[in-house]
This record gives C-alpha cells, structure tokens and sequence, in this order.
C-alpha cells in the first residue's frame, strides 16, 4: 500500500487578489510545504532556545564569546565562498519594500544593489505578501511598469546594465503567516518569503547572470545560520540549482549575534556574502536582552547613541575585522534621511552629516552602506568611491590593528549622555506615527524626515519600558512612570488629531495604534517583538 500523498498547504481567510495564482501555483505551494515539513521544527526549537539564553543574560547580566566554538574562531584557514560577479561591487545599497513603484524606483536608483524587502520596511498583509512576489517576477520578465494614479507620472525599468542587483529579505523567524497553513498550523513567514522566491526567480535569475540572493534578519545565533545553511541546500537540491547558487548577508542586529559573527559565516561559508551593521534592532536587543541589568545598561535617547559611541564602534570594527579575515563583505548602516522638497537648509544640515558618516564607514573599512533614499545614492556613492576608486571593495584591509573584548560590546555605561523628556517625547511621537501606518500596510514611513521602519518602533517602545522600569529621572525633574507616558501619549493623540483634522483622523487607527503602543510599552511582560501583537490587528 503506497504512503498517503502528503497534505497541501490551504490559504486561510484571505481575499483573492489579482493575479495571484502566477505566485501561488499547486507546485510553488508544495515547495512551501516541504519547507515547512522539514525546518519549522528546528525553527521552533530555536525560538524556545532564544528564551533559554534570554533567561541566562537575565541571570548574569554578561555576555561572552562561546567557548565551545573556540576552534573555528581560532581556525585561519577557511574563508567564505568567493563573491559572485553580480555581488562583488557593493560600495552602495538602497531599502526599501517590494510594492510596485519601489521596485521600479530602487532598481533604476544607481545602486549596485537593492534590498527587497519583505521584513522590516513592509507590513506583512497578505496583499504585500503576495504581490510583493509578483512584482519581483514581473522585474524580472522586464514586465513591470506604474503609473501614479495621483499626479500621472509614468515609471519603467532602465536598461538591465543600469538596474540593481537585488538581495531579498525575507521576514523574521518568529513570524509567522497566518494566510497560509498546513493542516491547521501556521507557515512560518520566512519560509514563505523565501520559498515563493527562490522556487520562481532562481533559476531565471541565474539566467540573467545573477541569483537568488538574501539578507538574513534577526538572527541571534550561529545555529541560526545554519538552519538557514540547511534549507538552502535543500532548496537548491531539490530544484536542481548547482549548490552554492544562493548567497546570504546576515544582519548582525541583535547582542547575541555579535558574539557569533565568525561562527555565523562558519556556518553559512559555501553561500555567505558577507555581514551588516544594523543599527536600530542591535540598540532594541540590547535593551530586550539587558533590560533587568540596572542602570549601566540604560540607553539614552536614540538619538544621542551614534555609531561613534564606544560600544557601537566596537560592534562595527569587530564586523569589519570578521568579515575581511574570512573574505566577506562587510555592509555599513543605514542613511535614513529623507530629503525635504521644501526647506534647503535641512537638507543641506541632513547630507552633511550623511557625508561624515559614509566617509567614516569607508575610511573604516566598510565595503558598502546603506542608504534609504534615492537622493542619498550619489552622496554614499562619493564617500566610498574616494576610498575604493576603481577596486570592487576593501577585503584586502584586514583590520588587524582591531582588539575588541567581550565586556566592550556591552559597555553602554561608557555614554554620558542621559535619557531625556523630549527623548521620551519623541519616541511616544514615532512610536504611534509609525503603527497606525503600520497597521493600514505601510511598513517603511518618512516621520520627521527620516524613514523608519518597524526596527524604529522596537526601539522607541523599548526605551519607554526601560525608562520606566529604571525609574529614569529626566532633566525636568520628571520621574518616567506609566502615567507620565500615558500623559505624553494623549497629548502627542490630540496634536496629531489637531494637526490632521477630525476626518483624516477617524479614517486612520490612531486610536489602536496608541492602544497597542503603550500596552507594549507599559507592560510588565515585555513582547518580545512588537509586531506580535501588531499582526493580530493587522486586517
């Protein structure tokens, strides 16, 4: 008697959208399935092992380097899978989510690559889940184009020469996607995202003398890439892609993470393209992960923590010492400015300081950074290009004039700077400004004249809560509790209310997004991820 054929994945209580089934074809779906099938178990061991180390920082209020993986640390002779031509040249490196005019937008920018993102700066509706497929496979084919239905204006592909390598991001581990199931079990998102990819653009993008490659979020160990390193070869086994096709970035943004960088790329080397210095995330996870440790791990306001505080330049010349020695690029942070059509003068304050901070990325040793907006492109591009001039990166700087100890990575006491009530202010103001966009389906939002992204919301949340339970005392004398936020929410409610009318407001969820951000804040259980709870309300 033969085995029973194994069960399809359903799509669950979402609206059909046009053009779906080119995404979600019978054999696209079983690819998901099979992925589903062999890694969401490891998947769901690591989660409950992140509690288990989260439980053990708590206890200890330290971190170090792993003993037990010693040996591959020690170990000079193996380096990563060399850089394939499409990846080789990454001195600039736009973000952005995957919808229709993006796509166009960030592949026509002058980067050499573009993150396509379906993690931080998207949503996860089931309408950007699936058409956010579609338009990559449409970029593809050279079949994409858009027309604002606002002001009319036409966008379409430049010659493919001009066009941005993409890498892809796929969503989180500890997401999951509620649309699609697998006898009444949820895939987790990042199977999704992955596996809708690589099964339909992997071997056209091999075709067009590219590949399938990725930026890996939110890992926090190296068992964690190679979980990864494993369904990649799966992958590529079963849709008979020659091994070593895919290539990874792994964002090295979380505490953890950081004292992993080599075992990582150990672990991912025959597919690793290199790391990234992801500044938001790595200041939320500090603070997830140290937020019981007193008052030497409190952070002040976001702000006030630049990549040239201590702590965060061991963390990024640490990356760039890492990634060289082993052959990888090594990718800076991100320029979220975004430029004002109506004051100059910002501007002009605003590319100054992203100058400064790509100079220091590329005289640093960094291989490429990231920016979040078009007009940053050439500014970026200039600061890397006075370094590298004619030569792809910089892997030949070894960085070996770097010492890093474990207690520098965790030495936040070494900021002077102090919370304060227009810190706590701000991230009140952010922190609602960018849910209720959040929640309409907008993951990346120009607040303030920079563009944020859900990493934002982690932190200002974050923040509040370790104010509060660190009974922080701002400048004002003001002591952070739960009523002082509350206090400080309503008012920056009815500014907003004030500022975009009685209409505009009760047609948006201004409301909700208010709710949900002082109930991850004020909460004595803190979430792990804010956009927990957030995607149960995400309709």
């Amino acid at each position: 008697m033969s085995a029973p054929a194994p069960s399809p994945l359903a799509i669950v209580d979402a609206e059909p959208l046009p053009r779906q089934d080119e995404v979600l074809t019978p054999a696209a779906l079983a690819f998901v399935a099979e992925l589903h099938r062999r890694f969401t178990p490891r998947r769901d061991e690591l989660l409950a092992r992140r509690g288990e180390r989260r439980a053990e920082i708590a206890r200890t209020s330290t971190l170090d380097f792993l003993p037990e993986t010693e040996a591959i640390r020690a170990d000079d002779s193996w380096k990563v899978a060399p850089a394939p031509a499409a990846l080789n040249d990454r001195r600039v490196e736009i973000t952005g989510p995957t919808d229709r005019k993006m796509t166009i937008n960030a592949l026509n920018s002058g980067a050499r690559v573009w993150l396509a993102d379906f993690e931080d700066a998207s949503a996860p509706t089931w309408e950007n889940v699936v058409l956010g497929q579609l338009n990559l496979m449409d970029a593809y084919n050279r079949s994409i184009d858009f027309t604002d239905p606002r002001s009319g204006k036409s966008y379409a592909l430049k010659p493919a020469e001009e066009l941005a390598t993409v890498v892809t991001r796929p969503r989180g581990w500890h997401l999951d996607e509620r649309h699609l199931q697998l006898d009444g079990t949820p895939v987790p998102g990042a199977l999704v995202d992955f596996g809708l990819y690589f099964f339909h653009n992997a071997q056209r993008l091999i075709d067009l003398g590219k590949g399938p490659y990725f930026y890996l979020p939110k890992t926090e160990s190296h068992l964690e890439a190679r979980l990864w390193n494993d369904i990649f070869v799966f992958a590529q086994d079963e849709l008979g892609i020659p091994r070593g096709t895919v290539r990874a970035t792994v964002l090295i943004e979380t505490i953890t993470a950081a004292y992993e960088m080599e075992e990582i790329l150990y672990e991912l080397r025959d597919h690793a393209s290199g790391l990234n210095a992801g500044r938001w995330d790595y200041l939320f996870s500090i603070v997830k992960n140290f937020r019981d440790g007193g008052a030497k791990f409190v952070l002040p306001d976001r702000n006030a923590v630049t990549m040239t505080a201590p702590f965060m330049r061991a963390y990024t010349e640490l990356l760039v010492r890492t990634c060289h020695k082993r052959g990888a690029h090594a990718i800076g942070g991100m320029a979220a400015f975004i430029p004002s059509r109506r004051d100059a003068e910002v501007n002009k304050v605003a590319f100054e300081k992203v100058k400064a901070d790509k100079d220091r990325e590329a005289n640093d040793g960094f291989d490429g950074s990231w920016v979040a907006h078009p007009d940053l492109v050439p500014i970026a591009m200039a600061s890397f290009d006075a370094v590298l001039g004619d030569r792809p990166n910089q892997k030949e700087r070894l960085r070996e004039d770097v010492s890093v100890a474990a207690g520098d990575l965790i030495a936040i006491d070494t900021l002077h700077a102090k919370p304060t009530y227009e810190g706590l202010r701000n991230a009140v103001a952010v922190g609602i400004r960018y849910i209720e966009a959040w929640l309409r389906g907008m993951g990346a939002v120009a607040i303030f004249n920079l563009m944020e992204d859900a990493a934002t919301a982690e932190i200002s949340r974050s923040q509040i809560w370790q104010w509060i339970n660190a009974d922080v005392v701002f400048e004002n004398g003001e002591h952070a509790t739960a009523d002082l936020a509350r206090k400080v929410a309503a008012e920056e409610l009815a500014a907003i209310r004030a500022e975009i009318g009685d209409e505009a407001f009760a047609a948006g969820q201004w409301q909700e997004a208010h709710d949900l951000l002082l109930q991850v804040s004020l909460d004595q259980d803190y979430a792990d991820f804010l956009t927990l709870p957030a995607y149960e309300r995400l309709r």
